[in-house]
């Protein structure tokens, strides 16, 4: 407009809040500054048309001088009053911009103009000189209103944003700069949207956004690229509150999934039944549900971590050390919660799935480098109160099973002559050790619990042996009552005293025993020494110390038996005169041919045959053959003794030459005839009392 020209303009505003900017320039087109007239002031005194305004110049707002400007001031409620007259060129651009968009039909996922109308939309700008910034800023109202949080729409929000906010603000009008205002509370607004939903968001879906809560893919979205350029276009993510709050939104992510993965687990989390009134198949299902929920919350934490190695986020944020804390605090926390509300009955294969699945998750963090947080998941804190307590129950469980009420008392034997209570409780010994294999595989200082379990068990099935047995162990013992003792002998001969012969539940006992110390308890020992190596050093308890113990007194008992009946059988041979192996010898001092001293020691024969053949019915081989050996080594005792008090008495060496010879030929031939090839060499060897016999009678002669 040229000065005194008469030329008229007019213009739309919003409101009352904008201004009139006119600027002026010399007659060489030189900017000499602007007038900022307030349309709040021209409408508060309409009839004052002809004003004089001042020129300023800036950036140091100097007053460079006056122009006298004629403003017409007028407000209409008729929507025709734009059909005919001047119109303002930013009207008729919106104007022309809303039909090419609808012509165009301009809609979410399909933003762009092209063709003949972009060019017309283009000229028009270009010819009534609407500013680029405008242009943009108008484009850009429209896209907000349909924008969807998709690569595509975002990348075009950034490309028609950018140039505008790289110019300074004070280059916009007031028109610009509230519409600026508009599209960026907008695009904040989906922004948030996006960061808060990072793991929910569809490029194939028109709306961008899954409706239905899934999975975590494994790889980000193509939205979360262009995003992050915004928001650092909006912001200086170089300030520690920027930086605070862009980091909020991904820790309000990892809350908003969590809790949607904890909803598949509310119905027994917080059910007031508990584990004592489920039946077994709701048990199991709760468990396997709590195990998915462990496998769904890894996947996220491992989805930020792949997210995280894409490097499309800013340095500052580390996302798998982000979000994992919040995971693993609630995963935490509803385990914590779902245990109380249904506890683990034992370990029973759902228990331990979910046991090692909480381990796992565990181990799996620490080895992604993922940091340690207090309140977050510890497998062995949380699972430690039950393990001890399945592990005394079961304890208490197995000792009950050793009382004398509870122990079968039948004359049914297994094929090793042993009684079927120590295989019964045996089996369930190994079994419990089988439970807890794969725990202790994870934690092996719960081995020490378990051994101290296991070794009262074992002496307690030792105790439960001898209780059982009672009565055919009394008469090993001294003082014994004759009524006790009249069950288990009998008469040599009619009008005789009687001899002890050793009972088949005897028999039963200690081919038990013997089962237990060389075949049941060492594979139990084991067992627990192979985890021996993995448990960690510290405390009292020595691994394997309890074990020991018991193998130290299940020989001691076992060889007390034994010598205990050697004894008696050892007694049965001075029953009779006929029988003493002193007397034999004593009365074959003077004659010392061969044959009458064997005549005279026939009948100790024939009763050490008898003994050997009861003792082959009782026994199982190892145990025959170990009692008859200490047998054996008992009878050269005797001869042992004798030789020691009659040492200068070279008059009775022959008888007892003969002696020893006869007592070597009854053992060793009876044990071959009885088991054959199943002796080995070494138990035909002569007893470490016959071997001194010989000894001596080498030194002598």
């Amino acid at each position: 407009m040229q000065p005194g020209s008469s030329e008229t303009h007019v213009f739309l505003p919003d409101g009352l809040g904008d201004d009139l900017i006119v600027k002026v320039h010399d007659s060489k087109g030189q900017y000499c500054g602007h007038v900022l007239a307030q349309v709040v002031s021209i409408a508060g005194d309409p009839g004052d048309k002809l004003r004089w305004w001042p020129i300023y110049h800036e950036p140091d707002h100097e007053l460079v001088g006056r122009i006298q400007l004629y403003i017409h001031y007028s407000t209409s409620q008729e929507e025709n009053n734009l059909k005919c007259g001047s119109v303002a060129e930013t009207v008729a651009y919106d104007l022309l911009m809303e039909v090419a968009m609808k012509v165009q039909h301009f809609q979410e996922r399909n933003l762009l103009l092209h063709g003949p109308w972009k060019w017309l939309v283009n000229e028009f700008a270009s010819y009534y000189g609407v500013s680029d910034a405008y242009t943009k800023l108008r484009y850009l109202s429209y896209i907000m209103d349909v924008a969807t949080p998709t690569a595509d729409c975002l990348t075009l929000i950034h490309d028609l944003l950018s140039p505008v906010k790289s110019n300074t603000k004070h280059k916009l009008s007031h028109q610009e700069n509230r519409i600026l205002g508009e599209v960026e509370d907008q695009v904040q607004q989906i922004l948030n949207v996006i960061f808060e939903n990072y793991k929910s968001l569809d490029e194939s879906l028109p709306s961008g956004m899954m409706s239905v809560f899934k999975a975590a893919t494994g790889s980000p979205a193509p939205a979360l690229v262009p995003a992050i350029k915004l928001y650092s276009l909006l912001h200086d993510i170089l300030t520690p509150e920027i930086q605070l709050k862009f980091c909020g939104y991904f820790q309000a992510a990892a809350k908003k999934r969590s809790r949607r993965h904890q909803a598949e687990t509310d119905e027994f989390t917080f059910s007031n039944n508990g584990s004592a009134l489920m039946d077994p198949m709701t048990l199991s299902m709760s468990y396997q549900k709590m195990k998915i929920l462990i496998s769904s919350i890894k996947n996220e934490i491992f989805t930020d971590i792949e997210i995280h190695k894409q490097n499309i986020l800013p340095s500052f944020i580390d996302l798998p050390n982000l979000s994992a804390p919040i995971y693993s605090a609630d995963l935490c926390s509803r385990l914590r919660a779902f245990l109380v509300s249904c506890p683990p009955p034992g370990p029973s294969r759902p228990v331990i799935e979910l046991v090692i699945a909480t381990a796992d998750f565990q181990r799996d963090l620490s080895s992604s480098n993922i940091k340690p947080v207090k309140g977050g998941v510890e497998a062995k804190e949380l699972f430690h109160s039950y393990i001890t307590c399945w592990i005394e129950e079961k304890r208490h469980s197995l000792l009950d099973s050793c009382r004398l009420d509870k122990v079968k008392c039948s004359d049914i034997k297994t094929s090793q002559s042993t009684t079927p209570f120590i295989d019964d409780m045996y089996d369930q010994l190994t079994e419990t050790l089988n439970e807890y294999e794969i725990i202790i595989s994870r934690w092996p200082e719960f081995t020490i619990i378990l051994e101290n379990a296991v070794a009262d068990v074992e002496k307690a099935i030792i105790k439960a042996l001898e209780r059982q047995y009672a009565d055919v162990l009394a008469p090993l013992k001294d003082g014994l009552a004759p009524k006790i003792i009249g069950k288990y002998v009998q008469k040599f001969t009619k009008g005789t005293a009687v001899i002890y012969v050793v009972p088949d539940e005897l028999g039963v006992l200690l081919n038990s025993m013997k089962r237990i110390l060389f075949v049941l308890h060492p594979k139990i020992e084991t067992k627990l020494k192979s985890w021996c190596p993995c448990t960690p050093p510290g405390g009292n308890a020595i691994p394997g110390e309890r074990l020991s113990e018991i193998t130290v007194m299940l020989r001691a008992d076992f060889r007390n038996h034994i010598q205990a009946i050697v004894e008696k059988l050892a007694e049965n041979t001075k029953v009779q005169t006929a029988t003493k192996l002193k007397k034999i010898i004593q009365d074959s001092k003077e004659t010392v041919v061969e044959s009458d001293v064997r005549s005279r020691i026939q009948p100790l024969k024939d009763l050490l045959k008898n003994t050997i053949e009861n003792l082959h019915s009782v026994f199982e081989p190892h145990v025959f053959i170990t009692v008859c050996r200490n047998f054996w080594d008992r009878m050269g005792q005797d001869v042992l003794h004798f030789m020691e008090n009659r040492r200068e008495n070279i008059s009775w060496y022959k008888g007892l030459r003969i002696a020893i010879s006869v007592l070597d030929e009854i053992f060793a031939a009876q044990m071959q005839k009885l088991l054959g090839n199943a002796l080995q060499e070494k138990d035909l060897e002569p007893p470490p009392s016959v071997i001194e016999v010989r000894s001596m009678f080498a030194r002598i002669f």
